[in-house]
């Protein structure tokens, strides 16, 4: 039975993501008369993606390890995934998307969706341009960022150039293998919770 329930409400989660992150399905006041957004490709819309990561691991201190890992497109949308290779602990996990969401938050971005699932948490979010962006934590712990853009101009897109701070791996990096002395601590840590 507990199984069960653990099936349904993750089948929920991916159902709520997946609609959320329904690229061309955004909404915002940046869209011309067609639906996409004015002036952007998805070249462009992968490198506002970047930046919306980059933004996001820079404010989390200590410093973790991530990785590129793949680019999708749509018919009018891009989605760029980061795989985070630092191993962050059960007890850690809390800190981990509180940070997290703090700053998504101070920047503009509102909040859709917070799955506080002690095996798989997640937190959805929008920018203030329409695009979808969520961490959440999957097999063996492992935290992972994906940026869906809203409905933009058809161009080819290109790999990230900003060097990730993990190793390159040749397709699915691995389970997270990288310790870190505050991350990877099986201990909570000591002082106020993250804010819910």
């Amino acid at each position: 039975m507990r199984r069960i329930t653990r099936t349904i409400r993750l089948t929920c989660a991916v159902t709520v993501a997946g609609a959320l992150f329904a690229g061309c399905g955004l909404s915002g006041d940046t869209k011309d008369g067609r639906g996409a957004v004015a002036g952007m490709d998805m070249q462009g819309a992968a490198e506002r993606a970047d930046a919306m990561l980059y933004a996001t691991v820079g404010e989390i201190k200590p410093e973790i390890e991530w990785v590129h890992y793949t680019t999708t497109t749509g018919s009018c949308d891009v989605t760029r995934y980061w795989t985070v290779m630092t191993v962050i602990s059960e007890q850690r996990r809390g800190n981990f998307l509180g940070v997290v969401e703090r700053f998504w938050k101070a920047s503009g971005y509102r909040i859709k969706m917070v799955n506080p699932s002690k095996d798989m948490p997640e937190i959805i979010a929008t920018s203030p341009d329409g695009f979808g962006i969520m961490v959440s934590f999957g097999y063996k712990g492992q935290a992972s960022f994906e940026v869906t853009s809203p409905c933009v101009g058809e161009s080819k897109v290109a790999p990230p150039t900003k060097v990730a701070t993990g190793r390159t791996y040749e397709g699915r990096p691995p389970a997270p293998n990288v310790r870190s002395d505050f991350w990877s601590a099986e201990t909570p840590v000591q002082g106020p919770a993250p804010s819910p």
